[in-house]
């Protein structure tokens, strides 16, 4: 499905291997026609692009090089990663790996993001990897079961709930109800619906799955 965007988006792709890097850019440019996509086959040359302009999205790779003749190391994407998520909190990514388990090291960073974050194995196809560049452009968060361990639910996020579906309150009358803002709320609902594995499912509203989920794993009677 070929989108219509109002403004077109901007994408940074990073990757060292140059057919998936072309690869990459080829599915993201059908899907998004009239959309700039801008290049990295390093740590060093993302970071320079990041410092001039922020992209709607940056998709890149774990394993790759620091400076052009190092060789690619899980550990420098890793690094990266990090960087990134500390000094730009609303950066929406998506981390297109063969070696996503290593994510579990920055998984606390990860829960605190305040942009859209979602993961994709290199194993996926370009119609699951697409669905995972969507989601994180609408400021969602998406991690593997692997990185999960049990229902972790924080009080914030059961109190969006208990006001959302118990009390019937819009978004907006739950941030003035908690005093936070609405993209506070906002966010409070993508990591309940991540810790509920609850995702955009095509004709299925997301707040009547997240109902459902939260009932079976008892959060709402």
């Amino acid at each position: 499905m070929v989108h219509a965007e109002a403004q077109a988006p901007t994408f940074v792709v990073l990757d060292d291997h140059a057919a998936v890097l072309a690869g990459t850019c080829s599915v993201l440019q059908e899907e998004y026609p009239d959309s700039k996509i801008t290049t990295a086959t390093t740590v060093t040359e993302v970071k320079a692009l990041l410092t001039d302009t922020l992209p709607d999205l940056l998709v890149m790779d774990l394993s790759v090089p620091v400076k052009a003749g190092d060789s690619s190391q899980t550990q420098a994407g890793l690094d990266l990663l990090k960087s990134l998520l500390t000094a730009y909190a609303e950066l929406n990514i998506v981390v297109q790996s063969a070696h996503v388990r290593a994510l579990v090291r920055l998984k606390p960073i990860i829960d605190a993001h305040q942009g859209g974050f979602t993961i994709a194995d290199k194993s996926l196809t370009s119609s699951e990897m697409l669905t995972k560049v969507d989601w994180a452009l609408k400021g969602l968060l998406y991690t593997p079961p692997e990185m999960r361990t049990g229902l972790e639910v924080k009080p914030e996020w059961l109190t969006v709930i208990e006001l959302a579906f118990k009390e019937s309150l819009t978004d907006k009358a739950i941030a003035e109800r908690m005093h936070v803002g609405e993209r506070t709320v906002r966010y409070y609902w993508t990591r309940v619906q991540d810790a509920l594995q609850v995702y955009p499912d095509n004709g299925i509203n997301i707040r009547v799955q997240t109902y459902v989920r939260a009932r079976e794993v008892g959060l709402l009677d």
